[in-house]
């Protein structure tokens, strides 16, 4: 089965990710789109650096040519939020961009944005899979309709397109570079052989600041690790930002709609603080009225800031679509996820790792401080809220278990403090008596448990955490 997680359809490459089955899924797409706009409709294709990404989008460009759709195809590799934004300035019908994100290199994925720019709503990838299903099974092909890629070029159904500059001028509207530019930074980022190449290196080159970029070239296997910028993967970036004495560590993802953030002292800053001293940032240096938006098992920091700041908060399930959802009905000043993702006010309902990275920058900039110097101040003013989340591979029999343990017999008290209220918006969040909470939540897209804590100090927290592995391996 062809089955759409929190963000795409992902599988491992000549397993499940096929040409065949990315076919069907560019066919059942193609009849979404038609049924919405039967005149003339029109999406943006693309790719990240992943192995045949470009060959997947060309197959897919050619199935959605075959549909009378017209296909704008990026030249290079592209990151996510140049796809969304690129959508929604074309008033286009969608996006497809072929990325397994920050998933290890075996695997590649398709993501879907219908015309709002944002990640597919679940009512919307539901048609599709439904879709994608009655293809499987029908006996014949004949349903899939499918034109040469050439010929479609030359009947002018496929255009490539060079989206960069666009975007790249959009982010200088959002971004205070003068600042950065002025504040003479020292920085270094990993790209992580991804699609941040070209952009978030190129902007910050662009201020005369002094730059060093690591793994701004295609490898498919992504050095051997997943493209993710986890404290983890960064390592390289750490080890010469500390011996070099760098001011502030940068890095995105395989998509470049996550980052990861490394202090002057090494310090990895998580997203769930980054996305707290942003809002903190944002609203001191633009004023900005609206709500703030985040995931159920993101930070309650946030929350402290927002409520400083006299803002209210929304909290979604996981998925930044949920996000971009709020996006589309409210003012939002930021809306984030502790995965590493953010948007904010005036920019696209999807997740950016570039804008993400170049508000860091102009924070350091103008604070003139250290990032834990910015976070101190803001637990000095709200109190100090400290969080980490934990990953756990088992077996799909065993994730059956704790689910069916969790909707059964979920815990009444967690490392002596009691249970207060469950909220089960998206998994299990168990909020305890002294504000402290733990989070389980099932993965939708891979055979792993998360478990998340929050607390007031770090004792506290290895105290839930420890509780919380025994309630699962019990």
């Amino acid at each position: 089965m062809i089955k759409f997680g929190t963000s795409g359809w992902r599988g491992i490459i000549a397993d499940d990710f096929t040409f065949d089955n990315v076919k069907i899924v560019t066919q059942a797409i193609a009849d979404y789109v038609k049924q919405n706009n039967k005149n003339n409709p029109k999406i943006i294709v693309g790719y990240d650096p992943r192995f045949h990404s470009e060959n997947f989008s060309k197959l897919s460009s050619s199935v959605l040519a075959g549909n009378g759709i017209k296909v704008l195809l990026t030249k290079r590799d592209c990151p996510t939020p140049v796809i969304s934004y690129e959508i929604i300035r074309r008033k286009t019908d969608g996006g497809i961009n072929f990325t397994a994100s920050h998933n290890p290199p075996e695997y590649n994925g398709l993501k879907f944005s219908p015309s709002w720019g944002g990640p597919a709503l679940p009512e919307t990838t539901k048609a599709i899979e439904k879709r994608c299903e009655e293809l499987l099974q029908a006996s014949s092909k004949t349903e899939i309709k499918e034109i040469d890629f050439s010929e479609g070029k030359k009947k002018g159904l496929i255009e490539e397109i060079e989206p960069e500059n666009l975007y790249i001028k959009r982010l200088h509207q959002l971004v205070d570079l003068k600042a950065i530019k002025k504040s003479n930074l020292k920085m270094i980022i990993d790209l992580l052989y991804g699609t941040g190449r070209g952009y978030l290196d190129k902007i910050l080159e662009d201020t005369g600041c002094r730059v060093k970029v690591l793994h701004n070239y295609r490898d498919v296997l992504f050095g051997g690790h997943p493209p993710e910028p986890s404290k983890e993967n960064l390592g390289e970036l750490l080890k010469i930002l500390k011996k070099e004495k760098y001011n502030l560590g940068l890095g995105t993802d395989g998509d470049a709609d996550r980052f990861g953030i490394i202090d002057r002292d090494g310090t990895f800053i998580t997203p769930n603080d980054t996305i707290a001293l942003l809002l903190n940032h944002l609203v001191k240096t633009r004023n900005w009225k609206g709500v703030v938006a985040r995931s159920v098992m993101t930070t309650h920091l946030v929350d402290a800031v927002a409520k400083k700041h006299g803002i209210e908060v929304r909290e979604t399930p996981v998925g930044f679509k949920y996000i971009g959802d709020v996006m589309l009905k409210e003012d939002m000043i930021i809306g984030g996820e502790e995965s590493g993702g953010l948007t904010i006010l005036g920019h696209i309902p999807e997740k950016d790792g570039i804008l993400a990275c170049l508000l860091v920058a102009e924070m350091v900039a103008i604070n003139k401080k250290p990032i834990k110097e910015i976070l101190k101040q803001i637990y000095k003013e709200v109190g100090v809220i400290l969080s980490t989340r934990l990953n756990f591979r088992m077996p799909q029999e065993k994730m059956e278990q704790v689910k069916s343990k969790l909707a059964q017999n979920p815990p009444s008290e967690i490392a002596s403090l009691k249970v207060k209220d469950i909220n089960k918006l998206d998994g299990y969040k168990f909020i305890l008596e002294d504000g402290s909470w733990v989070g389980l939540r099932l993965s939708g897209t891979e055979p792993v448990i998360r478990i998340y804590v929050e607390a007031s100090n770090n004792k506290k927290i290895n105290a839930l955490a420890d509780a919380s592995k025994k309630f699962l391996s019990d």
